[in-house]
Order: C-alpha cells, then structure tokens, then sequence
C-alpha cells in the first residue's frame, strides 16, 4: 500500500509497509511499521556521528569544527528531502519543544534590523538592535543548525530500535570518554590529545575547558543512572551499568568542577525523587512495606553511589583532585570573579530589559559597563541565566523558560509509558537535562556546540512519542472446539 501522513506525532503511521500487524477488535489498536527509506538510514547516522565527532573536536568551539557541524546540519537537510521525495512526503514533528527554538531564532534576526540611534548608545557605527551583529549572525547560523539535528532526532528516531540504538551510542560513547578523559589527565594534565598545550584554561578529555567536560558527563551519566533508578534495566545487567555511571562520574569530579560536582549530586537527588514518587503512583496496589522498601532501596543506591564515588575518586586521583577542589573555595573570592560578572550583567539587563543587547553580544557590550579597569574582555557572564536576560531581554527569558516547562511537562508524560525501557529513558534523558539546568547557574556549558547538541538530543529523547515503544505483547486465546461450543 502507499499512504502516509506528514504528523509523527501520531501514533499510528502508515506507509509503505509489509501488511500492517493488527488487532481485530478496533482499528485504533493497529500498529504499522514506518518505512525505513536509505536516506532515513544515512540521517540517523549522521546524528549518531555528530554526537561523537562534535565532542571530539574540541567540543566544536573553533571555526573548523562548526564548519564541519554545520556541513552536517546541510547533509540532514538533503537526506530529509530524500526521504520525503521517496515516500512521498515530509515527515515533520509537531513537538512543541520546537516552537521556542524558532522564536529565537525569530528574536536574532529581529535584533539585526536597523532600529537603533546610534547616537544614543556610542557603540561605533552599529545601527542594529544587536550591538555586534556580527557575532549575532554566527549564534543563528549555530541556532539554526542545532534546531535541524533536533528536528531530525524528533523525525528519524522513530522505532524502539533506533531508540536503542541511539542510547547505546551516548552511554558508551560516555564510558569511553570519561576513561580518555582520565588517562590523559594521568599521562598529561596541561595538554590535548598529548599533543596541544593551552595556557589560559585547564583542558580535561578533548574539552579546552574542563567545566564543558563536566557538563558533557552529566548529559552521558544519566543515561545509565535513569535506567537503574527506573527500573529499566536486567539484573543481569545493574552491575555493569553501575560500574559505567561510576566511571563516568569519577572523571567528572576529577575535573574539579564545582559547578559540575553540585550538578551531579543534584541529578542523583533528582532521580531519587521522581523514581520514588512515581514508583508510588504505580504502585499503589501493593503494600505500604513494599513501597517503603522500593524507596529505601533507591536512596540506598544513590547512597551507594556517593562512597562509591568518593572512594574511587581518592584510588584514581588520590588527594590532588580534593585538595585542588578545596584550593579554589579557600581564596579570597570563591566566586572566582562570578559575583562581578554577575552585578555587571544586571546592570545590562536594566537598561535593555526588553529584547536585550543581541545574541552573542555579551563580549563587546561587557567592557563599557564593566566598573573595573575593563582591560579583560569577558565573552561570557557564567550564569547562562542572566546571559539570556542581557542578550535577549524578557523576550528570550519567556522563549528560555517555556522550552524548559514544556520539557518537564512533556517528559513526565512521556514517563507514564507501560513500556519500561522507554518509561526509563524519559526519566534519564530529563534527569541529564536537569543536570545542565543546574549547572548553568555557575557555567556556560551550553555555550559549547557539543553540549548543546547532547542536551537537545537527550530533549528529544525525554519527549519522543509512542512510536518508540515496544508493542504491548497479547496472550493468544485458544479457539473452542466445536463440540464444545455447541455445550
């Protein structure tokens, strides 16, 4: 047969398939399988391979590296045509998550129209509403790309197996990165790949900034974590994945990142929290004891993972990682500068409250309400926060905020599914974005390609719709003999 539907959202899609397998009682009970055409196939692929390659090229924060990303994003876009050409036509989510996305990417190019005295604002001959529209054009070329291979995860992903598929890529790829992260910081501490030496920044793994290396780690532990406090993993199989989380999270605290360290502890809280309650909900039929041990038993493995982790933490790294931490809290900033950059950002946000001073202009705008000697250029305020009120006002902290409502709302649906392996991975997918959330109080994590494109992937994750989930499977009734219906 040849039909189809443009909505992914629904449940059921029929396409050019094998004979749909069915229930008899009601058509709504029918489960068709989407067609997998060659372009579908090579979109996945490049989404699984920017995942991998975005985080090894340095985090893709150099003009090379976004060039490649970007020829990536282009590449999805041709194959997307491809599949719509071959099927007959354009597959499109109509998640909501999307919207937000587009309204920023509305806002920036609002920002460069020529509305703005310059007279009134000294800052050269700049006309635009951004006052560097320059930077303001990379951050929508960048925007616009990671909204493609956020489109794309919505639309490609779109099968228990390639969910799987997709978890297993991040979760390992993780565990790997967290033991290059750690060997490297044993063999050569100051340098990349062994071989590039950095003088104003502390690199870890393939990250120039050991903080995006945390905040990497926190997107990749949850997928292990959220599948042992959810339930979705096989006895057979808890050992490994616990052994695969600790790993990862000793190299995060072996980055010294305190941004990162509160942040893991905050995903692990989190986990404990929402397992427990929504084990409750679904639970109620059994024992008040029995619901009381499923608790116990989740704050004990969070428990569990806290000695773990400490005690791997001091076999790997011995004291050096926690005298380095304690180090940079015993000056006499601990903020390390933060509360500075903090106060001169509100004294941006006040005076242009409403669609702010323009994406990615926070390094040029910075110096001329700097009270201090304004030699340093800051690029970033390190509370993703109050960046998003100084380059985008009030305008782009409602985008920002109805992005992360929809994100938990959507995910928690998500999480109500009776499949267990896809209830798990709504839980962990949330639990990393949360993570990140978190840690964009200190940092600006997301301000790296690599991140943000993990952050976004483990988005889609927490809110794909049912056509990742397994089938519910039906026991056969055996049919009646005939001499016995006629008794």
């Amino acid at each position: 047969m040849t039909t189809s539907v443009s909505n992914v959202e629904n449940s059921l899609v029929l396409t050019e398939s094998a004979p749909p397998v069915a229930s008899a009682s009601s058509p709504e009970q029918r489960v068709f399988r989407i067609r997998h055409t060659l372009a579908s196939r090579f979109a996945f692929l490049v989404i699984c391979i920017a995942i991998v390659m975005s985080a090894l090229a340095y985090g893709t924060v150099h003009y090379w590296a976004l060039g490649l990303f970007n020829l990536g994003g282009l590449t999805i876009l041709v194959l997307w045509v491809l599949d719509a050409w071959r099927l007959g036509d354009m597959r499109v989510s109509r998640n909501l998550l999307q919207v937000p996305l587009l309204g920023a990417l509305a806002l920036g190019l609002f920002q460069l129209l020529p509305l703005r005295t310059v007279a009134a604002d000294g800052f050269g001959l700049v006309n635009s509403l951004s006052f560097d529209p320059y930077s303001t054009r990379l951050v929508l070329v960048q925007l616009a790309t990671l909204l493609i291979y956020f489109a794309a995860t919505l639309v490609f992903v779109d099968s228990p197996h390639r969910l799987r598929l997709l978890v297993r890529t991040i979760m390992i790829f993780g565990f790997f990165l967290a033991v290059f992260g750690m060997t490297q910081s044993f063999t050569s501490p100051t340098k990349v790949y062994w071989v590039r030496d950095l003088d104003q920044s502390t690199a870890f793994g393939p990250f120039i900034n050991r903080h995006h290396f945390a905040g990497y780690m926190e997107l990749t532990i949850a997928i292990p974590l959220g599948l042992l406090f959810s339930g979705g993993v096989d006895k057979d199989k808890r050992l490994l994945y616990v052994f695969v989380a600790g790993l990862m999270g000793i190299a995060l605290i072996m980055t010294t990142s305190r941004g990162g360290i509160i942040s893991l502890v905050a995903e692990i809280v989190f986990l404990v929290i929402v397992t427990a309650i929504w084990r409750t909900q679904n639970e109620r039929q059994r024992s008040k004891s029995t619901r009381v041990k499923q608790v116990g038993m989740r704050v004990g493995l969070a428990a569990a993972l806290f000695v773990g982790l400490f005690i791997g933490v001091i076999a790997l790294g011995g004291e050096f990682s926690f005298s380095r931490l304690i180090d940079s809290v015993n000056t006499n900033d601990p903020t390390t500068g933060r509360a500075h950059f903090w106060a001169v950002t509100l004294d941006i946000i006040k005076a242009h409250p409403w669609v702010g001073t323009g994406l990615g202009a926070f390094g040029v705008v910075y110096t001329r309400y700097d009270t201090r000697n304004g030699f340093f250029r800051l690029e970033q305020a390190h509370n993703d926060y109050l960046q998003t009120l100084s380059d985008a006002g009030i305008v782009g902290g409602l985008l920002a905020l109805s992005f992360v409502v929809l994100l938990f709302y959507l995910a928690l649906k998500r999480a109500r599914s009776k499949d267990d392996f896809r209830r798990g991975i709504a839980l962990a997918a949330l639990s990393g974005c949360f993570a990140v959330l978190v840690h964009s109080f200190f940092d600006f994590t997301l301000h790296t390609t690599s991140n943000a494109l993990l952050f976004l992937v483990l988005a889609a994750l927490a809110t794909l719709n049912g056509r990742v989930e397994e089938p519910p499977r039906k026991r056969r009734r055996r049919k009646t003999e005939p001499h016995n219906r006629a008794h």
